[in-house]
């Protein structure tokens, strides 16, 4: 129990689960709004804004923890491979949207580039 705990609060690891928790209430917060539509904008835009304030509460940490053993622009690579992740389930799960081929070509050729920048560390 005790070494799980340290691999979770590790500067490594950490940073990354507090960046998924955070792309989980960004992804809410930005395209949840689309399954009510019948809501006025201002109230969606308030609701997001409020959704968004917990994702800044998990990113600000996560990227200041993250820089300790990762660069900027690491954890901006992680944090957009992160939130294309949820967002590909996001899209299919709750908005019933199919992810087709050119989604996933595209997906991958992002996740070739990300692995591009971690080659040079």
């Amino acid at each position: 129990m005790t070494s799980l705990l340290s691999a979770v609060t590790s500067p490594y690891v950490a940073p990354i689960l507090l960046l998924i928790g955070s792309n989980v209430f960004m992804t809410i917060a930005w395209y949840g709004h689309l399954q009510f539509k019948s809501y006025s904008l201002a109230a969606v835009i308030v609701t997001s804004w409020l959704i968004a304030f917990v994702e800044y509460c998990m990113a600000v940490p996560a990227n200041r923890m993250g820089h300790a053993v990762y660069s900027a622009a690491e954890l901006k690579t992680i944090q957009e491979v992160i939130t294309l992740s949820i967002f590909g389930v996001f899209s299919v799960v709750v908005l019933k949207e199919s992810l087709g081929w050119n989604h996933l070509v595209g997906y991958a050729l992002i996740a070739a580039g990300a692995g591009i920048i971690f080659r040079g560390s």
